[in-house]
C-alpha cells in the first residue's frame, strides 16, 4: 500500500481550458468521435482530425439539470428507490478569441458571411450584390485554393475568403462539409446563387500567394472544396437574433495539465441555446486597465443525447 498522502496523478492541477469543436454529421446523425485510448495525450496545438482548435476559454462550467425523484412506500414513507426525470445537461463558456466559428457558436443560429460587393450597389443590411465568384480549380486542397493565372490577382494576402458551391435552388441543409443553414424554400433566400457562400463555414484567411493559387493560414474547416466550388472575398460577419436554424456540433474541452493528469470533457452533440432560465448573455467584458477591456463571446450549449456504438 502506498504511504504517500496524495497521489500526484489523482490531483489534476490546471490553470486554463481549451475548446475544440468538430462538425456533427446531421445527414447521417453521426457525431465526431474522440477516442481517449488513442488521442487523450495529443499536442494541444495540433488536435487530431476533425477537431478544430477554438483557443483558450474562460468561465467554463458544466451543469446537470436532471432531477432525481424518490419512490416512497410503506406506512412511514420510506424511500425505497430512486429514478431520474427528464435528462438535461448544459455547458457554458466564454471564448476569448473571435473568429467565424466562435461567433457562430455564441450567436447560435445561422451565421452570415458578408461578401465584398461591387461599387454603387443598393445598401442592404446583410450586404449588397457581391463581386462574382472566382472558379476554384480541381487541383485545390483544403489549404491551397487554385484559381489560375490572373484570377489570383483578385485577392490579397490577409483577405478572408469563403469557398463553397453555388446555391442549386434546393431545399435542405447547405454548406460543404459542415451544415451551415437549412433552406425550407429557395424563395426564402431570394434564389441567391451566392447564398451557400454567404453562410458556409469554409472560410479561411489568405496567408500567401503563388502565381496561380492562394495559400491559407489554416485548412478549411469543411475540408477540400467540392467540385464546382467558387471563392469570394469576405469583409465581415453577422448573425440575427431569433433565427430558426439550430446548429449541432461535437465538442471537446481540455483542462491543460500543470500537474497530475489531463482532464478531457467530450460531448458527442452540443447545440447552442439560451442561457439558464432562458436568459442569454452574448458578450462580456474583461477589464485590462480601465477604460480598456477585452470583449469575450459568451456561449451556452445544451447537450443532446447520443448513442455509443
Amino acid at each position: 500500500m502506498s504511504t504517500w498522502p496524495l497521489r500526484a496523478a489523482m490531483v489534476p492541477i490546471s490553470r486554463r481550458v481549451r475548446a475544440y469543436f468538430a462538425p456533427y454529421d446531421r445527414e447521417n446523425d453521426v457525431p465526431a468521435v474522440f477516442d481517449p485510448a488513442e488521442n487523450a495525450g495529443f499536442v494541444l496545438d495540433a488536435p487530431p482530425a476533425p477537431w478544430i482548435d477554438l483557443g483558450w476559454i474562460e468561465n467554463f462550467r458544466r451543469t446537470s439539470g436532471t432531477p432525481t425523484e424518490a419512490m416512497v412506500t410503506g406506512a412511514r414513507g420510506a424511500t425505497t428507490a430512486q429514478f431520474r426525470g427528464a435528462i438535461e445537461a448544459r455547458v457554458d463558456c466564454d471564448f476569448r478569441e473571435w473568429d467565424k466559428l466562435q461567433m457562430a457558436l455564441a450567436g447560435g443560429s445561422e451565421h452570415m458571411n458578408v461578401l465584398a460587393t461591387v461599387g454603387n450597389t443598393a445598401a442592404r443590411a446583410s450586404g449588397g450584390t457581391p463581386l462574382g465568384a472566382v472558379a476554384v480549380l480541381p487541383e485545390s486542397t483544403d489549404g491551397e485554393i487554385v484559381v489560375g493565372v490572373g484570377a489570383v490577382d483578385a485577392f490579397a494576402v490577409g483577405d478572408l475568403v469563403a469557398v463553397d458551391v453555388d446555391f442549386g435552388q434546393q431545399a435542405g441543409y447547405v454548406g460543404s462539409g459542415i451544415a451551415a443553414a437549412y433552406v425550407m424554400d429557395p424563395r426564402d433566400v431570394g434564389h441567391d446563387p451566392n447564398y451557400v457562400r454567404r453562410v458556409t463555414f469554409n472560410v479561411g484567411r489568405v496567408a500567401a500567394k503563388t502565381a496561380t493559387s492562394l495559400l491559407l493560414a489554416q485548412a478549411l474547416p469543411g475540408g477540400c472544396p467540392a467540385n464546382g466550388a467558387g471563392i469570394q472575398k469576405v469583409v465581415a460577419f453577422l448573425d440575427r437574433e431569433g433565427g430558426t436554424y439550430f446548429q449541432d456540433w461535437s465538442a471537446l474541452f481540455i483542462a491543460e495539465e500543470e500537474g497530475g493528469g489531463r482532464v478531457c470533457f467530450y460531448y458527442p452533440r452540443l447545440s447552442p441555446t439560451a442561457g439558464k432560465n432562458g436568459v442569454g448573455e452574448r458578450e462580456g467584458a474583461s477589464d485590462i486597465a480601465k477604460p480598456l477591456a477585452a470583449l469575450a463571446l459568451h456561449a451556452s450549449f445544451l447537450a443532446l443525447p447520443s448513442r455509443d456504438e
